[in-house]
């Protein structure tokens, strides 16, 4: 059985982002992506910084780990990254995960289809705009869409970050693409450094604020919703909640 590559376990905590926030989880976050965006708020998955840090682990292994630590008070798990899109192994984890009566939410940036993509309970799809310096291969995303418009036994939806306006444009031509997949737009977090809350907070803010303002004023954007990063409103840049 293949092991799976996991810099942190941890929770539970509440989802922050995408379709599910708010919803109480445990995390498991896996190493590795194949995508190296200019506002990456996990770096240390793919950059090398905490290579030491993973520790690759059978799926029982994991699932053991998580009931440990979760100790009753869960029946939600979010698998992140990095990209766990690319590890064909985490099929194991998602089977072990539903035999325990415990549902599963993955995030993707939709560069890697896997078959199991579609046992996930609330997969997000979030396709990186042109702020993240990446390119979106819009032949795979249609491909991996199209498959879970067909296939898919939970939910499913398409998030995007948004930075600045040519990231919002980027949105309605995917809402445009898809107009069928509900779409979550979110506020991206350009401070990564910040520790102090009272100063990371507003600005927060007064970012969504702005976002909410826009698409507002945009008759393309009647059918979306706009998300704040919830996690970083009560936690800032702090990691492992």
């Amino acid at each position: 059985m293949r092991k799976i590559p996991v810099l942190e376990i941890f929770g539970p905590t509440i989802q922050g982002e995408g379709m599910v926030i708010g919803q109480k989880t445990m995390f498991v976050r896996t190493a590795g992506c194949d995508y190296s965006c200019s506002w990456c708020d996990s770096k240390f998955t793919w950059d090398g910084s905490e290579k030491e840090s993973i520790q690759m682990m059978e799926p029982q292994k994991i699932v053991d780990a998580l009931f440990e630590k979760g100790d009753g008070r869960f029946q939600h798990v979010t698998i992140s990254g990095g990209n766990p899109g690319l590890l064909a192994q985490l099929n194991t984890l998602v089977d072990l995960l539903h035999e325990n009566k415990v549902k599963v939410a993955l995030e993707t940036q939709g560069s890697r289809w896997q078959k199991w993509f579609t046992k996930i309970d609330d997969l997000t799809i979030s396709p990186k705009p042109p702020s993240s310096g990446m390119t979106t291969n819009f032949e795979t995303l249609d491909f991996i869409i199209r498959s879970l418009e067909e296939k898919q036994q939970g939910n499913f939806s398409l998030k995007v970050v948004i930075f600045e306006k040519g990231d919002l444009q980027y949105a309605i031509n995917i809402h445009k693409r898809y107009p069928d997949v509900e779409l979550f737009l979110q506020v991206g977090n350009d401070d990564l450094e910040t520790v102090e809350q009272d100063k990371l907070l507003p600005y927060l803010l007064e970012k969504y604020e702005r976002l909410v303002d826009l698409v507002m004023n945009n008759s393309e954007l009647n059918d979306v919703r706009v998300l704040p990063q919830l996690h970083t409103y009560l936690w800032g840049n702090k990691r492992g909640v």
